[in-house]
């Protein structure tokens, strides 16, 4: 099917350009969402005659993002999670945790803004990029702990994971645990 983008779609094309894609993405994803029209000579017409209030609407968003990234790039949120010893999480951080961590800290970013390449499934700092606008990214980080006192550490740049080792203890022989009167004799009943 093919489509005339309303505005910029990642890894697909810019704001006019026609693209065809895959019927499900069309109907399910980009006309819903109003990021699209189908490509046909009316709806072309439409968009010519719309474009410059489009450009517009979008250059206007992009500097209201713009200025929001200023504010969000490089900022650290901290996510408290129960994991085992070893520093796996129980479950995995998803982009509601994220979107709902932001909030917390008074930043108002959606779950659908959130791109995460891989789960987060264990313990530490992780980069995760947010997409504020089609053409306009911020960067921040996800401090994954167990309490806040870890996160703490973990944000100074100790490996909370790292056991101090200690020292080892004494060898014992193991004749000290048996009277040696009792381990050479047989027993007689």
């Amino acid at each position: 099917m093919e489509v005339i983008l309303l505005e910029r779609v990642e890894n697909l094309g810019q704001m006019g350009d026609v693209v065809k894609v895959r019927s499900g993405f069309a109907r399910n994803y980009l006309l819903p969402r109003k990021k699209a029209l189908r490509a046909n000579e009316d709806n072309k017409k439409v968009f010519e005659a719309q474009r410059a209030d489009l450009e517009a609407r979008n250059l206007e968003r992009r500097k209201d993002a713009e200025s929001a990234a200023k504010k969000l790039d490089g900022r650290s949120f901290v996510i408290i999670r129960q994991a085992s010893d070893a520093g796996l999480l129980y479950g995995s951080v998803s982009t509601r945790d994220i979107a709902d961590a932001a909030a917390d800290d008074g930043v108002k970013v959606d779950r659908t803004q959130v791109r995460l390449d891989k789960p987060l499934k264990t313990l530490g700092l992780s980069k995760v990029r947010v997409m504020l606008h089609p053409e306009v990214s911020a960067t921040i980080e996800i401090n994954i702990a167990r309490s806040a006192d870890e996160a703490e550490r973990q944000a100074r740049g100790e490996n909370v994971l790292a056991r101090v080792e200690e020292e080892p203890a004494e060898e014992t022989n193991a004749a000290e645990f048996f009277d040696e009167t009792t381990a050479t004799e047989p027993q007689s009943e």
